[in-house]
């Protein structure tokens, strides 16, 4: 059996949290890899996709596709950080489909890297290429089925779901649950996967605080969990004023509710 992965590079929400109080769990914001056989593909590109980037050009691995659940800040700040991008003798394709209105991924990562926001300009991205989709397309990438929906979230976002030789992971972040047409979207969406990254930024204490924010809960990611079947959810994005002692509290309150559940740490890999 093929390697089937997933490796945290970074699994913070908002922004990047250094300092003693995040040290176990990791303070770099949202960067996921999938090994699939010989198919690399990474999810987000924010802060910790710095180090991914070098991790990448010490294997060799020159072939990458990178699909952006949307394009805040934290999600896509690691790439001008990235280094394979800015090396021609790689293929970094990037993707994202969460767009509502006549935007293109190319036009973001434009505005991101242009004086006096960023000294260096996008067009010295010389390893990579930038395709937009709509939400709800799927296609294969490869033995890697591609299956994308809609999330809840301001200005949009993607959900993604992968599968490969008859095992799947589902990654749902940024998600806000609360809209019963995408909530029942979603929940069809992940039914019966293996491993579901979910964004789990509140509590439900603290979540009417910040209805309309766009982000969840981790009781809902456990609820979700339930309802559909998924086998192990990994609560994710944390809210950048979570800390390490608190994480393990809900660690422990979890795994009294799911078997399978588990808090991401950054650096942890989970094999299918």
């Amino acid at each position: 059996m093929r390697e089937f992965s997933l490796r945290f590079w970074g699994v913070r929400g908002s922004t990047p949290t250094p300092g003693q109080e995040t040290l176990r769990y990791g303070g770099e914001t949202t960067s996921l890899e999938i090994r699939a056989g010989d198919k690399l593909i990474l999810i987000d590109c924010g802060s910790g996709a710095r180090r991914l980037g070098r991790d990448l050009i010490e294997r060799g691995e020159r072939d990458i596709d990178l699909f952006f659940t949307h394009t805040h800040l934290d999600h896509i700040c690691g790439l001008p950080f990235f280094q394979p991008a800015y090396d021609a003798d790689f293929a970094v394709r990037c993707w994202a489909g969460h767009f509502a209105e006549s935007h293109c991924l190319m036009d973001v990562v434009r505005r991101i890297m242009s004086p006096p926001i960023f000294p260096v300009a996008a067009d010295t991205l010389k390893g990579v290429t930038f395709e937009t989709y709509a939400a709800g397309t799927r296609w294969a990438l490869g033995d890697v089925e591609i299956e994308t929906t809609r999330l809840n979230h301001p200005g949009g976002a993607c959900g993604y779901r992968f599968t490969f030789e008859g095992r799947s992971i589902a990654v749902i972040t940024d998600h806000e649950h609360g809209n019963p047409q995408l909530d029942t979207a979603v929940e069809a969406f992940v039914k019966g996967v293996d491993v579901m990254v979910y964004d789990a930024m509140y509590s439900d204490e603290e979540y009417p605080k910040y209805v309309g924010w766009g982000h969840s809960t981790w009781q809902e990611a456990l609820r979700l969990a339930q309802r559909a079947y998924v086998l192990m959810p990994v609560l994710f994005h944390h809210d950048p004023g979570r800390s390490d002692d608190a994480l393990d509290e809900i660690g422990e309150l979890i795994a009294k509710k799911h078997a399978g559940a588990c808090v991401a740490v950054q650096g942890m890999k989970i094999e299918l």
